[in-house]
């Protein structure tokens, strides 16, 4: 989905949806499928980061436990029995996205549950209707899922706020030891693009076997904020951060009054009733199950189609669309 008259686009962009938006003003500059819902493996970690972040104290002391140790995935490295305060474990979870701080920071806040409920609600103020969190992690469970759009949304609300930017770019990190087991060592970010493209200031990097390469980021230029996200990319024939540098690339060289394809929502500006317009693109983002693939590009671009999947009902000319259900802890419905 590009503007008329825009560039083509840059190559070799493996994402099967993605999204270049424009955080200064809302406006999205391009996107491919951006409300298909896809898995969104880590980068469901910004969403973990809104939604906790205001919740607990960053000086909290947490000990860590046998569950975080053996909690699936990408771990930082916590000892059971080790002490770390909130600020450090925000720390792990967004430099080298750990399942382990991710369990402990949703421990401290409350469990599962409580932690869920946070999720959906801070999506919901977002407008990040495409969104059904599992986890705080965002390890693959049954009917979790997001889309480019929402990791943009996610992305342009984290790099807002100074303190969690702070976090999101930081280069690297210390990971305090546990007297008679482990001296303690330094973590450093995931994000390559942070390192590598002038500009960048945020990032958080995703895989998981079912949502392969996911990707969002933020870069800084000339009085200008553009965020950039992908999903269901691979990295062949470039990495999914040089992807993204691309498409930060084309966005920025975008001629000056090229119109914009769409607009990412004001969080709190729509309503999360049960049935509504569509934001950002103004097409709904389409109803999936668990085994179903996102709906073909064409379908985020074609005006009133009648989808033949999921709930949806024309209404006197508008697109309305059923929010998703929430996805409970072990990948059912609740």
């Amino acid at each position: 989905m590009l503007p008329p008259g825009a560039p083509p686009l840059p190559a070799d962009i493996t994402a099967h949806g993605w999204v270049i938006a424009d955080a200064t003003n809302g406006e999205v500059l391009a996107a491919s499928d951006a409300h298909g819902r896809y898995f969104p493996a880590s980068t469901l970690k910004l969403l973990t980061l809104l939604s906790l972040f205001p919740r607990l104290d960053p000086t909290e002391v947490v000990t860590a436990e046998v569950a975080d140790e053996e909690v699936e995935g990408s771990r930082v490295g916590l000892i059971n029995g080790g002490q770390y305060d909130v600020q450090t474990l925000w720390l792990a979870l967004m430099l080298q996205s750990g399942n382990d701080a991710a369990n402990a920071l949703s421990r401290t806040a409350g469990g599962p549950e409580t932690t869920l409920a946070a999720m959906y609600e801070t999506a919901d103020l977002l407008g990040a209707f495409d969104t059904s969190p599992g986890g705080p992690s965002g390890l693959d469970v049954e009917g979790q899922r997001s889309s480019a759009y929402d990791l943009a949304l996610m992305m342009a609300a984290a790099a807002d706020n100074p303190e969690m930017l702070a976090i999101m770019s930081a280069t690297r990190a210390r990971i305090p030891g546990v007297p008679g087991m482990d001296p303690g060592f330094e973590i450093q970010n995931q994000n390559r693009l942070l390192l590598n493209y002038p500009g960048a200031i945020a990032g958080k990097t995703g895989f998981t076997d079912a949502a392969r390469y996911t990707y969002a980021g933020a870069a800084d230029r000339d009085g200008r904020r553009l965020v950039v996200s992908l999903m269901l990319a691979e990295q062949l024939p470039i990495p999914t951060w040089e992807q993204a540098a691309r498409l930060l690339d084309w966005g920025f060289a975008l001629p000056a009054g090229t119109p914009s394809v769409g607009e990412l929502v004001t969080p709190g500006s729509v309503d999360a009733s049960p049935a509504q317009p569509a934001p950002g693109l103004g097409l709904p983002p389409a109803p999936v199950n668990a085994a179903a693939e996102s709906a073909d590009p064409s379908s985020s671009v074609l005006p009133l189609l009648a989808l033949a999947i999921g709930s949806l009902v024309i209404a006197v000319g508008t697109l309305f669309w059923t929010r998703r259900v929430p996805v409970g802890r072990h990948g059912g419905r609740r």
